[in-house]
């Protein structure tokens, strides 16, 4: 798959984005990722190798403990994606206006 779509793929949970959340305050440690979830360590661990795939977060080991940092340039990709479409839907809004504006000078 390409970046763009392991991003979103990332991104599609609102587990991950808790996570990217989370760790865009900084760093922190693999228990403390995990403690907000009602959820066994496997399934975290899980959402984490997800957001590693994508290129979302970078793990460190640090003795016995694992640092999980956020490395956010992926989401600029997105970023730039839907800003495309943001242009797109602006000109069509546009259009809409003037439409009814014509319309209404019209009468």
């Amino acid at each position: 798959m390409d970046q763009l779509s392991d991003v979103l793929t990332a991104i599609s949970h609102p587990s991950r984005r808790a996570i990217i959340g989370q760790l865009s305050k900084g760093p922190a440690r693999f228990l403390d990722v995990a403690e907000p979830f009602d959820t066994a360590l496997n399934a975290v661990t899980k959402h984490l190798k997800v957001l590693e795939r994508a290129g979302l977060i970078e793990k460190e080991k640090q003795g016995r403990e694992v640092v999980i940092s956020l490395k956010a340039e992926p989401l600029k990709a997105v970023a730039d994606w839907v800003h495309h479409y943001e242009q797109f839907w602006n000109e069509r809004l546009d259009e809409f206006a003037q439409h009814f504006k014509s319309k209404r000078e019209k009468n």
